[in-house]
């Protein structure tokens, strides 16, 4: 890790502010002129009347003596009291449904979500590409057609939206924080933006990224880090780390993102806010920067498009919104409906119980890293509050062994391209790599895997897929089957959301884009001190390497525990493929039960 834990410090880029001069070896390198120049061309698009003074900006690096540094409550100083109405004091529907009644105009949201999206980018350094112009001009000609026509656009007319930057949005780059792809706008819309717009969405900005899109932590030469606004000394996450933030910051209503080994639901996981990672062809993915060998995906895993959300209803919502469109704008995508649920707080589905109850198995551990303290018992904490449901039955499910070996094989797959295209893309402008990266990627690339090494490995995912099936049913007589769990509850990481660069065991996460199983990052309850155990040693032994990386996030002699206060602890909902809109239903009937409790309620007033 790049941590100092002991004293929670990390090294550079610690954030966009800090000073650089330790890391750049060569300031003559191509790469940094263009980072200056672009970082202040995303900067002047900040109107001079949104700008923050520097007094209000906490100063960098943040330090546990000061506590969690949340800035959360800054946007509030700066908006008006209708914008911070605007921002906050709506779902994703009844914002939509106050501007078809012409309380808000389109105009009017824009312009709140853009300047508490300006706010978000001052204290955060979540954007890549401020879009607020264009929105409000697009605001303008949705409030004409309404007028013009008494009719709104579409589903979505007026909703503020914010995309990764790896998706095109024509006129504006698409550099994903690397230097080469600075000054190259897109000529196009990706799908995604195109289907958005063609809703009636306006689109407020693009936001950050890590360098190379492979870590969980978003940093990259070009714009530097994005902070957690919950608390600074903690992982913005990633890959869609800006997504994550924005929607944390309510920078935005919804937020689209893109998930190969967690970077949907990592994000929401440490900003404390809904994921949602959909089966493979569900969102159209195309039209996004490739930093791999074009097609190469097809012999791997697919990446997914998907959103990060207040609220699972928001969540829900746009998913009945779009997977009926999405066969008309992605090749990649299969035709589809989704029916919006009615309700959170009651159980709208008939599970697979003896008298129709959700049957929800709990999965504790992926057997490669044993899950802290923390994490164990809000799983047991989960289980017992939803169990009190009269249609849940919950079941403690031993650790398949396939998905213990599936990180091993999720690595073989990720690495058969070699990586030479995202390499030369990196050293064109002698770009080096960031700390995290420097001992994990190899400049120049790797050796591209054959085509029988690329089916063997493929046919040891086939088989992990047949055994990891074997969750979801029995066999009974005649060797009939019958479906035994619904969906499981179980970690998105062994460990809390940790500090900056210290994310370990993507496996949690990236294991379900092996086995193509929709699953979603729901928001629980705040950490508390009596989580903490402090003076309480790590129990057990380590199990692998990355398990003794993960205890290390606990190791009180090399770490203060209280740097997790002011996150969050979350789980992870999952259920077999293409089973989506089950999942959101699930999502949302566990999300109502936990919000109904003393602190879920404090939860949702927050929200």
């Amino acid at each position: 890790m790049a941590a100092n834990p002991v004293n929670n410090t990390m090294d550079f880029p610690f954030s966009a502010s800090e000073d650089q001069s330790a890391y750049i070896t060569d300031s003559s390198a191509p790469w940094v002129a263009i980072a200056k120049r672009k970082r202040k061309s995303r900067d002047d698009l900040i109107p001079s009347k949104w700008r923050l003074p520097a007094s209000a900006i906490p100063k960098d690096p943040p330090s546990l003596a000061k506590g969690p540094q949340s800035v959360h409550h800054i946007p509030r100083e700066h908006l008006s009291s209708a914008e911070v109405e605007i921002t906050e004091g709506y779902t994703a529907q009844s914002l939509l449904d106050a501007v078809q009644r012409k309380k808000y105009t389109a105009v009017q949201v824009a312009e709140a979500f853009c300047h508490r999206a300006a706010i978000a980018q001052q204290l955060t350094n979540c954007l890549t590409e401020p879009l607020f112009s264009q929105a409000i001009e697009r605001a303008k000609f949705l409030d004409k057609y309404l007028t013009e026509t008494g009719q709104t656009l579409g589903p979505l007319h007026g909703l503020p939206m914010t995309v990764k930057d790896t998706f095109d949005y024509a006129g504006v780059d698409t550099s994903v924080g690397l230097a080469s792809l600075c000054f190259k706008p897109a000529q196009k819309h990706s799908p995604m933006v195109e289907m958005l717009l063609s809703l009636g969405a306006i689109i407020v900005a693009k936001t950050n990224v890590p360098q190379t899109m492979q870590t969980l932590d978003s940093v990259n030469n070009v714009f530097g880090r994005t902070m957690n606004p919950s608390n600074r000394l903690i992982t913005a996450g990633g890959s869609s780390g800006g997504e994550g933030v924005m929607v944390g910051m309510k920078g935005c209503m919804i937020g689209i993102g893109t998930d190969i080994g967690g970077s949907i639901r990592v994000p929401a996981y440490v900003n404390g806010v809904v994921g949602f990672k959909p089966s493979e062809g569900r969102m159209p993915y195309g039209g996004q920067v490739s930093l791999g060998v074009e097609g190469m995906s097809r012999c791997g895993v697919q990446a997914v498009a998907g959103p990060i959300a207040r609220s699972v209803a928001d969540i829900d919502f746009l998913m009945s919104v779009l997977v009926p469109q999405t066969h008309l704008w992605g090749e990649d995508c299969v035709f589809g409906s989704w029916t919006p649920s009615s309700s959170t707080t009651e159980t709208p589905l008939s599970g697979s119980g003896p008298k129709g109850e959700l049957v929800i198995g709990i999965l504790r551990s992926d057997g490669n890293c044993t899950p802290l303290p923390p994490i164990d018992n809000i799983l047991t904490e989960v289980s017992s509050t939803i169990s009190s449901h009269p249609n849940i039955l919950t079941v403690e499910l031993p650790t398949p062994p396939a998905w213990t070996k599936s990180q091993s094989v999720m690595s073989k797959i990720m690495s058969i391209e070699g990586g030479k295209k995202m390499s030369d893309v990196i050293t064109a402008t002698k770009e080096p790599m960031v700390p995290w990266m420097s001992t994990r990627f190899k400049v120049g690339g790797g050796k591209p895997r054959d085509l029988l090494d690329v089916a063997a490995i493929q046919n040891q995912r086939t088989e992990l897929e047949k055994e990891m099936s074997k969750l979801w049913y029995t066999t009974g007589k005649h060797g009939r089957r019958r479906r035994a769990i619904d969906a499981i509850i179980c970690p998105l990481a062994p460990h809390p959301p940790p500090p900056i660069e210290g994310y370990n065991a993507v496996g949690y996460t990236s294991s379900f884009v092996l086995f193509d199983y929709p699953a979603g990052a729901l928001p629980v309850r705040d950490i508390r001190e009596g989580d903490l155990q402090l003076g309480k040693e790590v129990p057990g032994k380590a199990v692998s390497s990355w398990d003794e990386r993960s205890r290390e996030l606990w190791d009180e002699g090399k770490l203060d525990r209280r740097v997790y206060l002011g996150t969050k602890l979350s789980v992870q909902v999952v259920t077999p493929r293409l089973e989506d809109e089950r999942l959101c239903r699930v999502m949302g009937v566990l999300e109502g039960i936990l919000q109904s409790t003393p602190e879920g309620q404090g939860r949702a007033s927050k929200l």
